[in-house]
């Protein structure tokens, strides 16, 4: 007797339910990651405010080392939270439920840890030798800053979970897939790819931390606008120039592998400017359309 073949929907239902538990696996790893960043930024600062734990220790050092950690570690989150989407969307296993926790997950590790990390890393280590109050207001104001970098990706996130069709201010290609503003995993590897770097070595000049607050205040803005980034669900692997994706994500893998400080900070520049050039070129190019025509050449020789 020959048994008819089962269809993909005829799966057992435990199989079912465990295959929705598998986008939240990654989402978990997420939050744990983002957990994890934020412990070592507060190991990191403790070096400065209370001692290093080792006797004869470089406190510095010492520092570096939490402060690589917890950007590495949102650097993997980054990596997590792109993989737990495309699970979902492969196995056709998105729910309401698995949306609610990546979105929560992400403010966390997103917006707290690289918010947390930025301030710690950024203004902690500044000598107590600077005249009268500068140490202290540019700690304040780096708070600030870091505040600001997490409302607007919790703002970013609660746009994102509302708007069904959103349509960048500048449009792309017809039919391409874009984000409206800048994502929050972005704006926080765009954080940790300074850091990293710098493998964890804190600023300890006041004009590097202002140059730091620009940078901050500037992904927070880039996070809520309205310009088109670009997303990575427009790549389609069943394509025929898929072998060429493959062999361009194999050169960017193995490039983060020998140098994963340079490859990783060079990315997040380019994405991060890829939106304010896109927006650039969309508004010259929108005003050479505005421009009124020449008049004939006959209107011209007879004034």
């Amino acid at each position: 007797m020959i048994t008819p073949m089962r269809r993909r929907d005829d799966r057992p239902p435990r199989l079912r339910k465990g295959m929705y538990l598998l986008p939240s696996l990654f989402t978990t790893a997420n939050l744990a990651a983002g957990f994890y960043a934020i412990s070592q930024a507060a190991l990191g600062a403790s070096h400065v405010l209370g001692g290093s734990y080792r006797s004869g220790a470089d406190p510095l050092a010492e520092a570096a080392v939490n402060f690589n950690y917890s950007a590495i570690a949102i650097g993997f989150a980054v990596f997590f939270d792109g993989i737990d989407g495309a699970i979902a969307r492969l196995t056709h296993t998105t729910s309401d439920f698995g949306k609610e926790l990546d979105s929560l997950a992400d403010v966390v590790t997103f917006g707290v840890a690289p918010g947390i990390l930025a301030w710690l890393w950024g203004f902690f280590f500044l000598p107590y030798a600077l005249e009268g109050e500068l140490r202290t207001k540019l700690v304040q104001f780096g708070g600030i800053c870091a505040f600001a970098f997490l409302t607007a990706g919790a703002c970013r996130l609660a746009r994102f979970n509302i708007q069904l069709n959103p349509v960048p201010k500048n449009p792309g290609v017809p039919g391409g897939k874009y984000f409206v503003g800048m994502p929050i995993p972005a704006g926080a590897g765009c954080l940790a790819a300074v850091v990293h770097l710098r493998l964890g070595y804190p600023i300890m000049a006041w004009w590097g931390c202002i140059v730091w607050m620009l940078y901050i205040v500037l992904c927070a803005v880039l996070m809520v606008s309205t310009w088109r980034f670009w997303s990575a669900k427009s790549l389609d692997l069943r394509s025929r120039k898929a072998a060429r994706l493959f062999v361009l994500i194999g050169t960017v893998l193995t490039a983060i592998w020998y140098f994963h400080r340079f490859v990783l900070f060079g990315m997040a520049i380019i994405y991060l400017s890829s939106g304010i050039f896109s927006r650039l070129a969309y508004s010259l190019r929108k005003r050479g359309s505005q421009t009124p025509p020449a008049p004939p050449e006959e209107a011209v020789s007879a004034l």
